[in-house]
Order: C-alpha cells, then sequence, then structure tokens
C-alpha cells in the first residue's frame, strides 16, 4: 500500500496507493464531515489539489445514515468525490460531542447531540457503517482519553482499545479497504511502545498515532512525536490524527509522519482567520478596512489572485456567506500547499532548509 521514494532526517516523501488513486505524501486531509468541506464544492476540491479527503462516521451514521448512502452507491458515489477517501472511527465524536456516553466491552452507549437518541457505536458497528460509506481507508475503532490523564488510565484504556482493534480486523470489510490501527498511550513512550508492538502483531496495512492534541502542551506533543515515530514500520503509512496547525504538520512531516488531517482551515475561516507564510490574520481586523492587498501576497490561490483583504474583511463584516468561502478556500490552498512544497524539498534532500525558512516567515508576524 506505501512506497517510500525518499527520506531525509527523519521526513519521507512516498505513495500510497488505493482503490481510487495514488495519493503522494507527506499529505493534508481535507475534512469532509457529513460529506463535504464545509461551504466548499467537490469542484472547489479538485481544483484545490486535494488527493484525498476525509468523511466522518458519526456524523454520516446519524445523518443521513449509512443505509442510505450505500443505497447511492457509497460516499464517493454519493458525493461525486472520485478521489480516495478515508474515514474516521466515530469514537472521537462519541466522547467530545455525545450528551451523553457511557463505555462498555461491547462499545460506546452514546445519546445523539441533534435528537436525544440512543445508540450503541460498537466496533463492528463502525465497521459496518464504514463498509457501507466505501471508504479506502478505514479507521479501527478506539477509545481517546482527554490529557492529561494517569497512566493507569491511559493503560485501561489502551487494553479496550487493543481488544477493540481485534474485533475490527476480524470484521469483513468491503473489496480494496484497508483498515489502519490506532497507537494509543498518552505522552508514555512504554504504553505507545506496546501498543505499536501488539498492533503490528495483528498486521494493518497503516497505523495512525492517535490521542494527541487533546490537552497536552504542544511543546509535548511535539517532543513526543520526535521520539516514537522512528519506531513506527518505515514500510507502512504513518497518519497523525486531528493535528493540527500549520507548525504541528511541519513538525509533523519532520518526524516522519505522512498524514494529517485537522478541521482548522474551515473552522478557523469560518471565524475570520486567514494562514498566510509570515503566520495568521484575523480579518475582522480594522487595520484591513482600507488594505488592498490579497490575504497572503506569495500566495497564487484564486481567492488572493482577486480579491484584497479589504473586501473580504467587508463580506464578513456584514455576513456574506462568501467570505467564508474565500476564507476556507484560502486556508486549504495554504495547508495543501505546504504538503506539496515539503515533498519537493524531501524529494531533493532540502527538508532542513525549507523546515527552517518556513519556520522562521511563519512565526515573523509580518502581517499583524
Amino acid at each position: 500500500m506505501f512506497k517510500l521514494e525518499n527520506q531525509d532526517g527523519q521526513a519521507r516523501a512516498g505513495i500510497l496507493s488505493t482503490n481510487h488513486g495514488e495519493v503522494q505524501t507527506p499529505i493534508f486531509m481535507p475534512v469532509g464531515t457529513r460529506g463535504t468541506i464545509k461551504s466548499l464544492t467537490m469542484d472547489d476540491m479538485e481544483e484545490l489539489g486535494a488527493q484525498i479527503i476525509l468523511g466522518n462516521t458519526y456524523h454520516l451514521y446519524l445523518r443521513p445514515g449509512h443505509e442510505l448512502i450505500e443505497g447511492q452507491g457509497g460516499l464517493h458515489q454519493f458525493s461525486t468525490w472520485k478521489k480516495p477517501i478515508l474515514t474516521d472511527s466515530g469514537g472521537f465524536q462519541v466522547f467530545s460531542l455525545s450528551q451523553m456516553n457511557k463505555v462498555s466491552e461491547e462499545g460506546v452507549l452514546f445519546q445523539s447531540h441533534i435528537d436525544g437518541s440512543r445508540h450503541m457505536l460498537s466496533p463492528e458497528k463502525s465497521m459496518e457503517i464504514q463498509r457501507s460509506l466505501g471508504s479506502d481507508i478505514v479507521m479501527a475503532f478506539d477509545e481517546c482519553p482527554a490529557l492529561p490523564a494517569t497512566k493507569e488510565t491511559l493503560r485501561k484504556s489502551m487494553e479496550l482499545t487493543l481488544r477493540w482493534a481485534k474485533r475490527c480486523r476480524d470484521f469483513s470489510l468491503g473489496e480494496g479497504q484497508k483498515l489502519f490501527g490506532i497507537i494509543q498511550g498518552g505522552l508514555f513512550d512504554d504504553l505507545r511502545s506496546e501498543c505499536l508492538e501488539r498492533l503490528e502483531e495483528m498486521d494493518f496495512p497503516g497505523y495512525a498515532l492517535g490521542g494527541l492534541s487533546v490537552g497536552e502542551k504542544n511543546e509535548q506533543m511535539v517532543e513526543f512525536c520526535s521520539r516514537f515515530v522512528p519506531k513506527m514500520n518505515e514500510n507502512k503509512p504513518r497518519y497523525l490524527m486531528g493535528v493540527g496547525k500549520p507548525l504541528d504538520v511541519l513538525n509533523g512531516i519532520k518526524a516522519g509522519l505522512d498524514m494529517f488531517d485537522c478541521v482548522l482551515p474551515s473552522r478557523n475561516a469560518r471565524n475570520g482567520q486567514a494562514f498566510t507564510k509570515y503566520g495568521p490574520i484575523n480579518i475582522k481586523n480594522e487595520r484591513f478596512k482600507e488594505d488592498k492587498d490579497p490575504l497572503d501576497p506569495d500566495c497564487s490561490c484564486r481567492v488572493c489572485s482577486r480579491y484584497s483583504r479589504s473586501y473580504i474583511r467587508h463580506l464578513y463584516n456584514v455576513g456574506e456567506y462568501t467570505a467564508g468561502q474565500f476564507l476556507t478556500y484560502h486556508n486549504l490552498w495554504f495547508y495543501l500547499q505546504l504538503s506539496k512544497d515539503a515533498r519537493s524539498a524531501i524529494l531533493e534532500n532540502q527538508f532542513d532548509d525549507y523546515y527552517r525558512t518556513f519556520y522562521k516567515n511563519y512565526t515573523s508576524q509580518r502581517y499583524n
């Protein structure tokens, strides 16, 4: 499933092969929670050069239902996205969004955040939903405890995650679907190493780091990844789940991770934030009221090629939906370009130079 093309330090460039095409790594995956990236179309995603998008099991199960999507030919056909799709297991949303949840060996009994109805999401149910969705990459159902947590709590959670992982592995998925195991264990290297070793015995096609950016300090996450990621199987894809800010992605690539996803490009856009080469800017700021420059003068996306900060600020302040569309489009361009540029630097054995330049520019806050 994964072919390593080049390694520069710990940073890797590779090719991820799926039923719906190849993905060049490192890669950022835009999050299409309910079968779409908020405010954008699939035409936009193709224009942006997105190679793979993420769908959310929890949300698609509740609305419109996985049976309906399966009846429409699966999520690819339903959404008209022809390239690869990764679906998460729904576990994180069960713990973070539900009004009530109760964890047992069977799974998680939860209350819908929409209408209060009760549901049981088990490893088998998560696999059933993801099989119906027809995603290329399926994520195992795991428990994701918040940090900080005691080692005893994290071990108990890890053991449950491993038992659930085996049940996921034993479930029959659709043809061509690949199941990734999820490594848990908090910031304890010994727990993470044990979890990885036991997941390797189950022989998953790929592995993800879960349970990060859930309450620990950012520097702790960065230090942990730099220590732990080199222990992961070099012949299989490595995925950092739900992380994060541009520098988090950059540091993840430096540590040797291949795949990333995060809602920040679209969520922060709805709050008026644009990511730029010289750090994020808040378009709501008074200083941009008469600013004729684009969001990022160094950006070549279609938004920056045409519209000014002043105009986008006006749209945002009067509540026009196009402001969110413009900001989301630009932010996703920024993240996808980061991945593309990092990959080029790795292939050319210039990643350290790229890393230093990007870090220096981004932290300069020149536009603020």
